[in-house]
């Protein structure tokens, strides 16, 4: 008997778009050809600038004015690369609705969520203000959101960043798509949000055999929802297949390459545990030793203030790292910020080597004990100063007694350090990748040669390769430096990757803590289990069998 062919909703043909400057075209994309049928999805995965965002959004024409499409793009069989404007903007939201990156600037902050909600529900067809407001409030119960009567009122600003993805995704799915293209709709989110957010897809999708077109650089997300693939490279696809025979055998290079730098829990894939040597400390004096610390941040116009960290105590030995994990708003950033200073602690002490923070009269040596490297590289570098200005400001600051050839020739052995030309002193910021960004911000972080670093996220909005050459070169110079680091992150398989301990924090309170390999393998804490099998792992044999078995 033969099986019958379900059409695609969305079938795109040699698509390619460049844009015009100065009359001529650069070509971005080229000829790019993937279909998708009702209740599947197809994820398109690729590093930053390989194409994936451009090429769904070429599909809906939401390119910039100066953008050429060339190609189709076949609706059940309506071309909407040639189609009209009007007959476009009946399209989007309508029968394709899309997902985008980030919530936060995708909504208006100025309208509440249920007016665009409403909005959304009204661009399409003339439905009475009572009606529609009734729809949105039935929107977001569907989503997820708690108290949607309530929440309908609410700005984006009051929501979470979990509840405005479940937003955007109401507004999404307001007109029954046929079709919705996601964008990288979980890579801000904690593990725990991220699998809330991916169980919502999957239920909507079977509810209203929807297609989706999944757009991300997390593979452990395309294991869990994706049934095709195509992955792509500098604007073409280099590989397409089913997702198991991807994952067992990816044919092309790159695609091997992409698997190979994703970092993995080992204590999920491989349950049996493999001995780890006992690390002995590497001296008598903690490299940093927090002890009942309490952070308080204060209220505003008479409202009692916030209780972000409640009495929790951590040592890192000499030599050693220490991985904080949790969601957030668990008090991970608080307490890095507390230990540099950029927190209001309440009660309870932080020592560096030994040194009180806040001790009169140690603050210029403390200052140099330390170092930080934020999350986000692009907004803590300054976009009018070269990045060997920045690399070398701490030096400024501290170091009063060295040279102004003395710090350019430390800063050039701090970037070739980080592995980037020492050239590169006078580039600034924009002319510079994302993971070269946070390489600068590492370089910097070490600029006073610290003996503790303050890393808080360091890698969360980097592509998996560009983590990985990331995490390389963290590792290769804590092995060389000997500096001990509090590495704060919600990705588990990382700080498996990095970190000697573990400690796990839950609203504000440290609930777990002890070596990585015990703490992931054999966690006593509900909390700290159910992070664990929030995490997806890079395998959708294996975690398909956990979904089934979480839902059994």
């Amino acid at each position: 008997m033969q099986t019958q062919t379900v059409p695609p909703v969305l079938e795109v043909r040699n698509l390619s778009v460049g844009f015009n400057k100065d009359d001529d075209t650069t070509w971005v994309t080229r000829e790019v050809s993937f279909a998708v049928e009702p209740g599947k999805t197809l994820a398109i995965v690729g590093e930053s600038g390989s194409g994936k965002s451009v090429t769904s959004m070429a599909v809906l024409d939401l390119l910039p004015s100066n953008a050429v499409r060339e190609g189709e793009a076949l609706l059940r069989g309506e071309d909407l690369v040639s189609a009209s404007k009007e007959r476009l903007r009946a399209v989007r939201g309508n029968d394709v609705a899309m997902i985008f990156q980030e919530p936060m600037t995708a909504l208006n902050p100025v309208f509440t969520i249920g007016r665009q909600i409403v909005d959304a529900l009204q661009a399409h067809e003339k439905v009475p203000s009572a009606q529609a407001r009734a729809r949105a409030v039935e929107l977001l119960k569907l989503v997820g959101i708690p108290e949607p009567e309530r929440r309908i009122k609410s700005f984006p600003h009051q929501l979470s960043g979990g509840q405005r993805q479940r937003a955007m995704i109401a507004i999404a799915i307001s007109k029954n798509p046929s079709v919705l293209i996601a964008d990288e709709p979980t890579t801000a989110l904690d593990v725990t949000v991220q699998a809330e957010i991916l169980a919502l897809l999957r239920r909507l999708q079977t509810e209203m055999d929807m297609a989706i077109v999944l757009i991300t650089h997390d593979m452990g997300v395309v294991a869990d929802m994706a049934d095709d693939v195509i992955v792509m490279r500098h604007g073409e696809i280099v590989e397409r297949a089913e997702v198991r025979s991807l994952f067992a055998s990816p044919e092309h290079e790159y695609t091997r390459a992409l698997l190979a730098a994703v970092p993995r829990i080992e204590s999920i894939i491989d349950p049996e545990p493999t001995p780890v040597p006992h690390q002995e400390d590497a001296g008598t004096t903690a490299a940093l030793d927090i002890q009942a610390l309490h952070v308080r941040y204060p209220g505003r116009w008479g409202r009692p203030g916030f209780q972000a960290v409640k009495d929790v105590s951590l040592t890192i030995p000499q030599g050693q790292i220490l991985g904080l994990v949790g969601e957030s708003g668990s008090g991970k950033s608080t307490i890095g910020k507390a230990v540099v200073g950029l927190a209001p602690v309440e009660s309870g002490s932080i020592r560096i080597n030994g040194i009180a923070v806040g001790a009169r009269g140690k603050a210029q040596e403390l200052r140099s004990q330390y170092g930080m490297v934020f999350q986000d590289p692009a907004s803590s570098l300054n976009p009018r100063v070269s990045i060997g200005e920045s690399i070398a400001e701490p030096m400024v600051v501290q170091r009063k007694g060295m040279s102004a050839g003395e710090r350019r020739d430390r800063v050039a052995e701090l970037l070739r350090m980080v592995k980037l030309p020492a050239e590169w002193a006078s580039r600034f910021p924009h002319e510079l990748s994302g993971g070269q960004r946070q390489r600068i911000g590492i370089a910097r972080a070490l600029a006073l040669e610290p003996s503790v670093l303050i890393a808080d996220e360091p890698t969360s909005a980097l592509d998996v390769s560009v983590q990985a050459a990331v995490l390389e070169i963290f590792q290769e110079l804590q092995e060389r430096l000997g500096f001990s680091c509090l590495f704060i992150s919600h990705d588990l398989a990382v700080v498996e990757l990095l970190a000697d301990h573990v400690g796990v924090l839950q609203k504000g309170q440290l609930v777990e803590s002890g070596r990585t390999a015990d703490v992931l393998r054999t966690p006593t804490e509900t909390y700290t289990q159910k992070l664990i099998d929030a995490a997806p792992v890079p395998d959708p044999v294996v975690q398909r069998a956990r979904r089934s078995a979480a839902v059994a």
